[in-house]
């Protein structure tokens, strides 16, 4: 936020005697990443909020404009952080579209599947600290007990749990370990078992209605003027799931529910993302028993320079739509490159949602809006 639109937000509120102006951040275990809220206080109550960025700014654009496409995969993970995996995706698919290359089914396939453990490990560490935002400390040893299973098959097959390179322009870095299916599916099978405690400890907790329920409105309309995608968007009723409505991978073959509620609320947003655990495990469950066989990548050149032009690409990742724009001037690194990220978009209705709520509220809120800021400061 530039520094006119911070006096813009300031002039609209009339400034009172008793107003208090608090910081909220920016140490990390405040708001999950390095972040300030300025949050403008009349008692309890919330006037208006006004997020400060940029402590972890890494030029990443910048970066991209002197590194190679196959290098650029290493930035890209470095965003969002627990979308990894989806943000790689992201830039192997402009490449591929760019040069007019099909990758081989079976990468489809597995790019898909491990989209959607990657969407797991989110939500499960999003739902162990959301819960321990709110006091419930057991949610984060329920949820990181369980989101251990996903890394340790992200660790066997690509040698790595958090950011993982593994997709490589034309396909992967190399074949998933022998054990990749077997793993999964036991993982699948283990998880749906483990929903049902998430639903008795946090979901039907009657502190936890009363802490989420009924704050943090945000309309539909809300949700599309300020760009607010994912499940932060869907809880609001505003349907916008890129994996249905611009399909990539293996998305086109599997059957899944674009998950809405419409209450709008911080509750509503926490169904959502809820929901959609299972309908990932659907998704898993279609595909890894059908995972063709064949090779892991297409045949790429050395040194790849994609045509002269502009190109576009957008995928899902767990917090919302990764928009990618490129220009590219017929060199082994592009012209400029454009990156859409999801959360920012989702703080800046922070203000909006939250003004008029308790102090505690804002805890709440901002928590239901899952931000990773590092895909903020780019």
């Amino acid at each position: 936020m530039t520094m006119s639109e911070q006096i813009i937000i300031k002039d609209i509120i009339v400034k009172e005697s008793d107003d208090y102006i608090i910081n909220m951040g920016p140490q990390h275990p405040s708001t999950h990443g390095v972040l300030r809220l300025e949050v403008c206080l009349q008692g309890e109550t919330v006037k208006y909020v006004i997020p400060h960025i940029g402590y972890i700014h890494r030029a990443i654009e910048k970066m991209c404009e002197f590194d190679t496409y196959a290098q650029i995969i290493h930035l890209t993970d470095r965003m969002d952080y627990l979308s990894a995996h989806m943000n790689n995706e992201a830039v192997c698919l402009i490449v591929e579209n760019a040069l007019q290359v099909e990758v081989p089914e079976r990468v489809k396939y597995i790019r898909t599947i491990l989209d959607e453990l990657n969407r797991l490990a989110s939500h499960q560490l999003w739902w162990a600290a959301f819960g321990m935002d709110l006091g419930a400390l057991t949610t984060f040893f329920y949820g990181l007990r369980d989101r251990e299973k996903i890394l340790d098959i992200f660790d066997e097959s690509f040698g790595s749990r958090l950011l993982h390179s593994f997709n490589t322009p034309g396909g992967l870095m190399h074949d998933v370990h022998p054990n990749f299916q077997k793993r999964t599916k036991e993982f699948v099978k283990y998880f749906r078992k483990k929903l049902p405690e998430y639903k008795q400890l946090l979901t039907d907790n009657v502190i936890f209605h009363q802490r989420s329920k009924g704050i943090g409105f945000m309309t539909k309309e809300t949700a599309i003027a300020y760009g607010v995608t994912g499940p932060s968007g869907r809880g609001s009723g505003y349907s916008c799931d890129i994996r249905k409505y611009a399909p990539y991978s293996a998305y086109p073959l599997v059957k899944f529910e674009e998950k809405l509620q419409t209450e709008g609320d911080t509750f509503a947003r926490y169904l959502v993302r809820m929901d959609e655990m299972v309908e990932s495990l659907n998704i898993i469950e279609q595909l890894v028993d059908n995972i063709p066989q064949g090779d892991f990548t297409a045949k790429m050149r050395p040194v790849l320079k994609l045509p002269a032009g502009e190109y576009f690409q957008r995928v899902e990742t767990a917090r919302g739509e990764l928009a990618i724009y490129l220009v590219s001037d017929g060199n082994k690194t592009p012209y400029r490159m454009k990156f859409r990220t999801p959360n920012f978009s989702n703080l800046f209705v922070l203000n909006e949602i939250s003004a008029g709520y308790k102090i505690a509220d804002l805890v709440a809120i901002s928590g239901s809006l899952d931000l990773v800021i590092p895909d903020i400061d780019r």
